[in-house]
């Protein structure tokens, strides 16, 4: 029987939360300036190869840290919560423009 660590995946649910959060709001960020920029395909990139690397890191510290994989799920199981939120608000920002124009 597989033995659940839920001290484990609640710290990585807790850190996934946190740095969901701080990825979407880097590519909100990046989105915004690069709409004004001369090369936004460059600052695009920029801003992901960023987000994503610090996204890697910090979740291959939780692992190394916990010591455990489970942590890696709670974080995992936090990002996609984090982006079906998102996602969802900028549809319903979206369909909320169009119904008032």
């Amino acid at each position: 029987m597989i033995e659940f660590q839920t001290s484990a995946i609640l710290i990585g649910f807790a850190v996934g939360l946190l740095m969901a959060a701080l990825f979407f709001w880097g590519l909100n960020w990046g989105i915004r300036k690069a709409l004004g920029s001369a090369t936004p395909g460059r600052l695009l990139m920029l801003s992901f190869f960023i987000r994503l690397s610090i996204l890697l890191g910090v979740g291959f510290a939780l692992i190394e840290f916990n010591g455990s994989l489970w942590a890696l799920v709670g974080y995992m199981l936090a990002f996609l919560l984090v982006r079906i939120l998102t996602v969802w608000r900028a549809k319903s920002t979206v369909l909320a423009q169009q119904e008032g124009a």
